[in-house]
């Protein structure tokens, strides 16, 4: 089941279904065709009611922090760092997430490199790692420009570019998710882990931010 998909709906009745949990009666004819979808797939088998309840805990769990774990230990390991890039997927199992069966690839900006995420289709995300994407990343304006004139787009998030450094645009699919590694500042040696963690923006990780605030 993907994240997109809706969550549970009771029924009146037992026709040889497992009961579902409680649901709200939907109020437009979008949620009616909606829940009457989902429960024909999970007839038809196509995902359990309780592989649905376990998308929905994972998913409740979801939020920024996750990725900015992730960012301070890929910056303080480089051997973690190295898996990362390699193999996204894989590695943040390491740190107990897990977006299966979900590609997930982590792209890292550079001195001459910096990264921006967007899907260009709707608005697919990692959502059960970051949780929610902000309204702008979901909106058609960004979806559209940001593949067209990225710098422009950028500058108006207040992302300032030198003109050598490459801008790499990343289109999320239904399969596969990105997530952007930002630069670690300067200032920060010695830094613990958790202090790291904090300073990581939601902004950063979809590149809509290149510097991070180490403070004074």
């Amino acid at each position: 089941m993907s994240e997109h998909e809706h969550h549970g709906h009771d029924h009146g009745h037992d026709h040889g279904r497992t009961f579902q949990p409680d649901h709200a009666e939907p109020v437009t004819d979008a949620a009616r065709i909606g829940l009457a979808l989902r429960e024909l797939l999970i007839e038809s088998g196509r995902y359990s009611a309780d592989e649905e309840q376990a998308v929905i805990a994972k998913m409740q769990g979801a939020r920024p922090e996750n990725g900015a774990a992730l960012v301070a230990r890929a910056w303080l390991d480089p051997a973690f760092r190295a898996r990362l890039l390699a193999d996204g997927a894989t590695t943040i199992r390491e740190l107990g997430f897990d977006l299966s069966p979900t590609e997930f690839t982590v792209v890292e900006n550079t001195g001459r490199v910096h990264n921006v995420i967007v899907c260009t289709l709707c608005s697919c995300y990692p959502r059960a790692l970051l949780g929610m994407s902000p309204a702008w990343y979901k909106s058609k304006n960004y979806r559209s420009r940001v593949v067209r004139e990225p710098r422009q787009v950028l500058a108006e998030f207040g992302v300032e570019l030198e003109p050598g450094v490459e801008v790499r645009v990343h289109d999320s699919t239904a399969e596969l998710r990105y997530m952007v590694l930002p630069q670690r500042p300067p200032g920060t040696d010695g830094w613990s882990e958790e202090r790291l963690a904090g300073i990581v923006t939601r902004d950063s990780l979809i590149g809509a931010q290149r510097r991070l605030d180490a403070g004074s």
